[in-house]
């Protein structure tokens, strides 16, 4: 007999749906495989729904505990490579990611919001990843920021960041100007992008650390949050709680082995212009091109990497503080 293949097991989804109209969400959790806290929060949310301590009264709901069940089993952040990159319909899959992209992609056009949750692997405070203004261009065009901006500001976390493809535009270039082997700008588009794309609005909720036991106290608060904001269950929209949104503007690359951030910074932290930031393998200092906020600061990054992305205080959403 033929031994199964284990990576090609279920993708387990629970959906719940009122019996009033209303907008369909999706919340997905271990995208990444070793981010415990989306499974945790959402399986706690399936459980409350069940109970009837959460009644979904109008519209739908759609969980999916765990979207890469093989990097999950693996407790690894991918299975064959990241699934939150490159995420788009193959009709040929070549590679594990490619077969669950094809049915992540077929259930998101289902849906009209999303909530992905995730962790990360430095320090840093949680905070919230959401996409462009509306637009006409050929990068994201979008139509629905007002009600994704407003999505991004319930969930109850106090820092938005925005602008991840174009940044993501900027590391191409750098690449290619290093001759290092070139990636398509696809490989820049996750859950949320691929959501733009089929006409819906998404956000990517990072909880905290990974083994920060919080974490899906913080994704599990959120998904209540939205549930309200959607008016799927009958409670008041929550207040809006970002202080701080920041613009990506800048990405710092490592170019030879030994290229490395520096210092203590953590996502979100504001840095006066002049800070040095990073340092390059002879020991030069790379330093905060001004007034400003780090983002994704990586102390051992491979050659091609972000050392860490570079942000500045935002016009858009409100509260938002300066970098002084």
């Amino acid at each position: 007999m033929t031994k199964p293949d284990l990576d090609d097991g279920p993708l387990e989804s629970v959906r719940f749906t009122g019996l009033k109209p209303g907008p369909k969400l999706i919340v997905l959790g271990a995208v990444h495989g070793n981010e415990p806290c989306g499974p945790t929060a959402i399986r706690r949310a399936i459980e409350d729904c069940r109970s009837g301590s959460l009644k979904i009264l109008r519209g739908e709901v759609t969980f999916v505990p765990v979207a890469n069940p093989k990097a999950w089993r693996q407790k690894t952040r991918e299975g064959d490579r990241n699934l939150n990159r490159d995420l788009r319909e193959k009709p040929l899959a070549s590679d594990y990611e490619d077969r669950i992209g094809n049915h992540l992609c077929a259930l998101l056009r289902q849906h009209d919001a999303l909530l992905d949750i995730h962790s990360f692997r430095g320090e840093g405070e949680p905070f919230v990843f959401f996409g462009p203004d509306d637009n006409r261009g050929e990068l994201e065009p979008f139509a629905r920021a007002d009600e994704e901006a407003a999505l991004a500001s319930c969930l109850g976390v106090a820092i938005g960041i925005h602008g991840w493809l174009d940044n993501y535009t900027k590391l191409l270039a750098i690449r290619a100007r290093l001759d290092l082997p070139r990636l398509s700008i696809t490989e820049g588009y996750g859950t949320t992008e691929f959501m733009r794309f089929a006409g819906g609005y998404a956000v990517t909720l990072e909880c905290g650390t990974h083994d920060d036991p919080q974490a899906a106290e913080i994704g599990h608060v959120a998904i209540r949050n939205t549930l309200a904001q959607l008016q799927l269950i009958e409670a008041p929209k929550p207040a809006a709680a970002l202080r701080d949104v920041i613009e990506m503007v800048e990405i710092l690359l490592c170019e030879q082995a030994g290229d490395a951030a520096e210092g203590p910074w953590r996502t979100g932290d504001a840095v006066p212009a002049g800070a040095i930031i990073a340092r390059r393998a002879d020991g030069a200092p790379v330093t905060a091109p001004r007034d400003g906020f780090v983002i994704f600061p990586n102390k051992a990054p491979k050659l091609g990497e972000a050392i860490c992305h570079f942000g500045i205080a935002a016009k858009r959403g409100s509260g938002q503080r300066s970098s002084s």
